[in-house]
């Protein structure tokens, strides 16, 4: 996907999250400028940004980067303990996995 469309979808994920460009730089550690320019597509997303803005904005890198999403091709069985929310460890869990299979994607290899 392009810079451009990237850029899209993280104003995208943004908006939906409520937050203002400052509010998200704020969060991320990502200027207000530099986060302008990526979404307008003037400046690539390096991938700790990408995954930054994810966390801030509760969405996966795949939902960012206009990826397929791993949560359409895994199947995972959990038991909820110590009062833990099953839709907040599901999200946790999908994108942990949707990270994995990004860096993969990109030929990034996993440190041990």
């Amino acid at each position: 996907m392009g810079e451009a469309n990237v850029g899209v979808l993280i104003e995208r994920a943004r908006a939906a999250a409520g937050l203002s460009q400052r509010a998200l730089a704020d969060l991320t550690g990502i200027s207000q400028p530099t986060l302008s320019r990526i979404m307008s597509g003037e400046r690539a997303a390096k991938v700790p940004e990408i995954v930054a803005i994810a966390w801030a904005t509760g969405h996966t890198v795949a939902q960012l980067t206009g990826s397929e999403t791993v949560a359409d091709r895994v199947q995972y069985a959990a038991r909820a303990t110590n009062d833990c929310d099953m839709d907040d460890m599901r999200r946790a869990l999908l994108h942990f996995l949707e990270l994995d299979d990004y860096l993969d994607e990109q030929a990034i290899p996993a440190t041990v």
